[in-house]
């Protein structure tokens, strides 16, 4: 598997619009789910009254999904194609759950943006492609799904298709980089091969579509950053903090500091996959300890990169922000919360510094008073705690975040520039 290029893959879209079961038809269709494991969800599917739910069961493998028939929590999943090998980012639907989809999302390198052609366009499906698209995806595969609730009819699939384009137009998406593809992943339509009952589609398939993605770049010469997600005690060991390098090469012998904790040693081990590796790239998934450090000294959150080029860490600022919704204005003074990378501190707007016409990117006022739902706008910010984060221009995968408040997401942005403390 190895010797093919590796991609993220996330899969967005509105609850219930058929992205669990649209995984499990992919993992099938590659063969990385034995026939029998299907066999034994879809009984467990029909006892429980969810006959065809077998291909979401595969993703949704916690318990509590399955009772409450939602996607919570990042499931990754891996498959390979002829020109790739996946790892899916299965990025829940649900609102309470945006919050994994941005930390989620901003690991894929590409999405698949799954809508239903009974249902078109939901609100979901805009945050989604909003997100997206603030946090650096570049190509979309747009699955309109659950054709065969349609009776397969093509003006069903055009007007769903024009939807789709028109949201994409909203947030500046090339709709020449999106390929559409009408689907059923519950009865396989043009998943692994055309289907008859499409006579009308003759383009790509959706294995074919993202075997045609074009090939990540890996930031290998960028700076190391790894946003560290949890931190571990290993007997033997010792304290083992882990997270999935975003830039840059982890190595051993490295001289590694963490910041906003600011402490740092040299790196003794990198494991992947439960092996010791000599250095890991962006995209792994690693964990590893550093001479010196505890389990105290640091924590979900904090950064790592070079001793001697260390992560920044904001005093305040600049970022752009479109407003996805909010129940009155925003005003500079404001708290809510940031979420970026594996990180959540409270930061709050000192100024809002100009609006901008989010189609064209021009300065539309200066200094205005208030911004509300579906501005954009350039505004200075003040973290109420150390934050480490980039800008957008330097490090992307760590110059972007979602603003929360309210337990729904209200905004999301990239850094513009930092002012380091």
């Amino acid at each position: 598997m190895a010797d093919k290029p590796h991609q993220n893959l996330a899969i967005i879209g509105h609850v219930d619009h058929g992205k669990s079961t649209l995984v499990g038809r992919l993992l099938y269709e590659t063969g990385n789910v034995p026939e029998h494991v299907i066999e034994q969800h879809k009984e467990e599917a029909e006892s429980q009254g969810k006959g065809g739910f077998e291909f979401a069961y595969v993703m949704d493998n916690l318990a509590e999904e399955r009772e409450r028939g939602v996607t919570i929590d990042i499931a990754h999943q891996e498959f390979d194609t002829d020109e790739y090998y996946f790892t899916i980012v299965d990025t829940p639907g649900h609102r309470d759950f945006v919050k994994n989809m941005i930390t989620g999302a901003s690991q894929a390198d590409n999405a698949v943006l799954v809508v239903a052609a009974d249902d078109g366009v939901q609100p979901q499906t805009q945050e989604h492609v909003f997100l997206a698209r603030t946090l650096g995806i570049n190509e979309l595969v747009v699955a309109v799904n659950k054709m065969d609730l349609v009776d397969y009819e093509q003006n069903r699939y055009d007007e769903t298709v024009e939807e789709v384009k028109g949201l994409l137009g909203q947030v500046n998406f090339d709709t020449d980089d999106a390929s559409f593809i009408p689907v059923s992943a519950f009865e396989g339509d043009n998943i692994a091969e055309e289907s008859e009952n499409t006579d009308w589609y003759d383009e790509e398939t959706v294995l074919e579509a993202l075997n045609s993605l074009p090939e990540p770049q890996p930031p290998t010469d960028a700076p190391l950053r790894l946003p560290i997600q949890d931190v571990y005690t290993i007997s033997g060991i010792g304290t083992v903090p882990v997270g999935r390098v975003e830039t840059g090469i982890l190595a051993t012998g490295d001289n590694v500091s963490f910041q906003p904790s600011d402490v740092g040693g040299e790196v003794k081990t990198v494991e992947m996959h439960h092996e010791e590796v000599p250095q890991a790239e962006p995209g792994d998934n690693v964990g590893f300890n550093v001479r010196g450090i505890g389990k105290d000294d640091i924590r979900r959150g904090d950064v790592c990169g070079p001793a001697d080029d260390p992560p920044s860490v904001a005093e305040t600022f600049q970022a752009q922000i479109v407003v996805m919704q909010h129940p009155s204005v925003i005003t500079s003074g404001y708290t809510p919360v940031f979420h970026a990378h594996t990180t959540q501190v409270a930061c709050t707007i000192e100024s809002i510094d100009s609006k901008i016409d989010p189609a064209s990117g021009d300065v539309d006022e200066e200094n205005p008073d208030f911004i509300q739902s579906g501005d954009a706008a350039v505004v200075t910010v003040r973290p109420q705690k150390p934050l480490s984060i980039e800008p957008s221009s330097e490090i992307p995968e760590l110059g972007s975040f979602a603003i929360r408040d309210m337990g729904q997401t209200i905004a999301a942005g990239k850094v513009l520039s930092v002012d380091e403390a």
